[in-house]
C-alpha cells in the first residue's frame, strides 16, 4: 500500500475470475460514481481490476477497459491464487484515501457506495460494511450461510458477522492494517474484525449475478470455512483433547463394568456387536483427531514455505 494518496481520492478494487459478461457494466457504473463523488478539490480516483487468472476472455476486456480510461490500471495473474490472493494484491496496489473493494458481478450494488461514502467521510468509522439482506434466498443456502457463520463464531476468536463479505469501504490506515498481515492462510473474513477499527454496517437487497455462474461450490465453501477456524483458533486442537478425555473416561467405566460381570459370573459369549461398534468409533474418532492436526500442520508448511501470494502475468 503506498502512502502517497493525496492524488487519489477513491480506489476501486475489483477481483475478476470469467467475467467478462459482467465487466463492461460494472465499469460504466463505476465511472458514474467516479464523476460524482470525485472527492474534494477533484481528486478523482482509480480502478484497478485483477485478473485471478481467467480462462474466458475478462483479460482481453480489461485490455480493452483500459485503453480506453486512464483511470484504470489491472493486474493479471499467471495462473487463478484464489479470491484471496487477488483481494490482497488490489488492496496491495490501491493508492486512494478511500478504497473500496466489490465483486465483479453485480451482486454488490455500486449505488450502495454514496452511502456508505457519506458515513466513512464523517470520520467516525475507519470501514463501512455493505451487509447483504438474505431475504429472497433460497432456503437451502440461507441454511448453509447460516450453518457456517454459526460454526465459524464458536470456534473462531474474532466476531462474525452474518452477511458481512468483502464489499466494504475501507480508509487508507485500515488498508495499511490489512496489509500488515502478511500469512499465506488468508481469511479476510476473519482478519477484518481481528484488526479492530470503527466499523459500520449498512445493509441492502439481495441482488443476483447480472450473468454466469458462481465460482463457489459447497466444497470450496467447506475448505474456506476450514481455513478460518484453522487460522484464527486452537480450539479444534482443544477440541479433540477433550474427545480423548471422555474417550478415555468412557474406556475406565465400561473396564470396571466387565470386572463386575466377571466376579459375579454373568460371562457370556454375547456382544461383540459392541465391541465392533465401539472399534469403528474409536477408530473413526483417532482419525479425525489425526485428520485435525494434519489440518494444522498443513497451515504451518505452507507459511513456512513463505512462497509469494500469487504472480503476475501481466499488469498495466
Amino acid at each position: 500500500m503506498k502512502t502517497d494518496t493525496k492524488k487519489i481520492y477513491l480506489s476501486f478494487v475489483v477481483p475478476c475470475f470469467n467475467e467478462e459478461a459482467n465487466i463492461p457494466a460494472l465499469f460504466r457504473e463505476i465511472v458514474r460514481l467516479l464523476d460524482v463523488c470525485g472527492g474534494d478539490g477533484g481528486g478523482g480516483g482509480e480502478v484497478i481490476f485483477v485478473d485471478d487468472g481467467s480462462k474466458d476472455g475478462t483479460l482481453g476486456v480489461l485490455r480493452t477497459v483500459a485503453d480506453g480510461d486512464s483511470r484504470v490500471r489491472y493486474i493479471s495473474f499467471s495462473r487463478n491464487f484464489g479470491k484471496e490472493a487477488a483481494m490482497l494484491a488490489g488492496l496491495q496496489a490501491a493508492q486512494g484515501k478511500f478504497v473500496v473493494m466489490l465483486d465483479a458481478d453485480m451482486q454488490h450494488p455500486p449505488t450502495m457506495i454514496p452511502q456508505m461514502l457519506e458515513e466513512i467521510t464523517s470520520g467516525e468509522y475507519d470501514c463501512v460494511i455493505a451487509k447483504r439482506s438474505r431475504r429472497g434466498d433460497p432456503f437451502f443456502r440461507t441454511l448453509l450461510s447460516n450453518c457456517f457463520y454459526r460454526l465459524t463464531s464458536m470456534l473462531v476468536d474474532v466476531e462474525m458477522i452474518d452477511g458481512a463479505g468483502d464489499f466494504r469501504l475501507m480508509t487508507a490506515s485500515y488498508v495499511e492494517a490489512i496489509l500488515k498481515l502478511d500469512e499465506r492462510n488468508r481469511f479476510s473474513k476473519g482478519i477484518y474484525p481481528w484488526i479492530g477499527f470503527k466499523t459500520k454496517c449498512v445493509e441492502y437487497e439481495n441482488v443476483g449475478r447480472a450473468a454466469g455462474k458462481t465460482k463457489w461450490s459447497i466444497f470450496k465453501l467447506f475448505r474456506y470455512s476450514m481455513n478460518g477456524i484453522i487460522g484464527f483458533s486452537t480450539k479444534m486442537l482443544s477440541l479433540i483433547s477433550l474427545l480423548g478425555i471422555m474417550s478415555f473416561a468412557t474406556s475406565i467405566v465400561l473396564f470396571v463394568l466387565l470386572i463386575l460381570r466377571k466376579i459375579y459370573g454373568n460371562v457370556g459369549v454375547d456382544g461383540w456387536t459392541t465391541i465392533v461398534c465401539l472399534i469403528v468409533f474409536f477408530s473413526g474418532l483417532i482419525l479425525l483427531a489425526i485428520g485435525i492436526t494434519g489440518q494444522y500442520i498443513e497451515k504451518m508448511y505452507t507459511e513456512i514455505k513463505r512462497r509469494p501470494h500469487f504472480i503476475v502475468r501481466e499488469s498495466r
